[in-house]
Formats: C-alpha cells, sequence, structure tokens
C-alpha cells in the first residue's frame, strides 16, 4: 500500500530582507515525507535547516513555492490560520523543552488542549488523556512535579507528551538531545523510536551525526539546498 504523504515541498525559497540587502536562506527546496517516517533534517550553521524547519512547523511562510502539510497547501496561509494548523496537525518537541515553570507537567502535557478549536474534551477528559501521554513516555510517577523539579531528560519527556497530546499528524523535534548529557540524549531518542514504532511521523533537526543516525534517512542542506540524502539503513515501521 502507497504511504500517504505528511510534507511535499516544491521549489521553496526563503528571502529575508530586500533588495542588494537580501539574503536567500533556501533557494529551492524539494523534499518529500510519507507518513510513519523518522527524518533528520542536518546542514551547517547558515545552511538554512532552521527556516525550514520554520516553514515545515507552518512558524513562517515560504517568500515562493509551494507546502503541501497533509494534503492541504499551507503555503499562503495568514497567521491565524497558521496557528490553527499547528494547534491541529502538529506537535513540537524543542532543545529547551518550553516548559511552563510553576506549573504541574500533567498541566503543561495538557495546555494545547486549551487553544484547540476542534478539541470537545470536558476538563476531566482532557486530564485522563494527559495522564495517558505522560504514562507513555514513562512519568507517570511525575505527573503533579513542576519542571524545577524534574531532570532534563524528565523535561523533555514532558514536552514529547505535550507534542502528542493532540494526536498530530506530524512531530517536529528541534534538536531535542541538545541540552542533555549523553546517557538522558540515549533515553530520549530511545523514546522517539518507541513512538515512531507505534506509527508517530517525525522530523528531527540536529547538527549531530550520530544523532542523526537514528533516523531511516538523513536529508543534508548546504546553502539553502538539498545537498545530499542519506539512507540510514532502520526500517521503515510497518
Amino acid at each position: 500500500m502507497e504511504k500517504k504523504k505528511i510534507i511535499e515541498t516544491i521549489d521553496i525559497t526563503k528571502v529575508f530582507g530586500m533588495g542588494d540587502i537580501s539574503v536567500a536562506a533556501l533557494r529551492g527546496i524539494n523534499i518529500e515525507i510519507n507518513s510513519d517516517e523518522f527524518v533528520a533534517i542536518m546542514g551547517p550553521s547558515g545552511s538554512g535547516k532552521s527556516t525550514l524547519m520554520h516553514i515545515l512547523g507552518c512558524l513562517s511562510q515560504p517568500t515562493s513555492g509551494q507546502y503541501i502539510l497533509d494534503s492541504e497547501d499551507v503555503s499562503a496561509l495568514d497567521k491565524v490560520e497558521l496557528a490553527h494548523i499547528r494547534n491541529k496537525k502538529l506537535g513540537f518537541v524543542f532543545q529547551a523543552y518550553n516548559l511552563l515553570a510553576r506549573t504541574t507537567a500533567l498541566r503543561n502535557v495538557t495546555l494545547p488542549l486549551l487553544y484547540s478549536h476542534d478539541s470537545e474534551k470536558k476538563d476531566g477528559e482532557g486530564e485522563e488523556k494527559g495522564k495517558a501521554m505522560l504514562e507513555l513516555v514513562g512519568l507517570a510517577d511525575r505527573m503533579n512535579h513542576q519542571p524545577h523539579e524534574l531532570s532534563g531528560g524528565q523535561q523533555q519527556r514532558v514536552a514529547i507528551a505535550r507534542a502528542l497530546i493532540n494526536d498530530p499528524v506530524l512531530v517536529i523535534a528541534d534538536e531535542p538531545t541538545g541540552n542533555l548529557d549523553s546517557h538522558s540524549g540515549i533515553e530520549i531518542m530511545n523514546l522517539l523510536h518507541k513512538l515512531h514504532g507505534q506509527g508517530t511521523t517525525i522530523v528531527m533537526v540536529t547538527h549531530d551525526p550520530k544523532i542523526a543516525e537514528h533516523t531511516q534517512r538523513t536529508i543534508q542542506l548546504t546553502d539553502g539546498l538539498v545537498d545530499n540524502i542519506i539512507h540510514n539503513g532502520k526500517k521503515a515501521h510497518e
């Protein structure tokens, strides 16, 4: 059975500034990512990987070209429409966790439900789902802990649970192990493998080749272009 395309970009460009002081961060990006894939985007500083991540995450619009997310062309949507798409279809995991201080792990996980226009979950249902997500990431015993009471690895687990709460079609992980020691980093990668094995589509931005090797393929950017695609030999989720 043919896999569904979650991401398709067609000649995506992104130009900052105007005229003589304009800089082309992306110069015609064409990539496809299917459902159930685990893909890394890599590149040196200035390669355009962060700019591409912002477009894939509906955090900014391309200057030209098309971005089709889950069969919908989102290239020309305005900020309000993009925010709706982000909340409905995407989950984010950031290097710095981005958790609310003085707020329990459970509350942090269920926050996206407050902004979901489609969610008809009552408070109790949302809380039950939040608990299920924390159980999934191995933090059933830390639900009422605040971020300062958790290790870095545990905080990242909370962030991953939050990314999954709205059943996104795609999880975008930006340097998810960047703030962690090697042991915690391995644990987070093992968790991402587990989620991928359960059918989650993941795009991970990283500068670390060893972390990128965990994925099925690595899209390497150089100077705003796709320079190379490396197949890492990991089996696709069946």
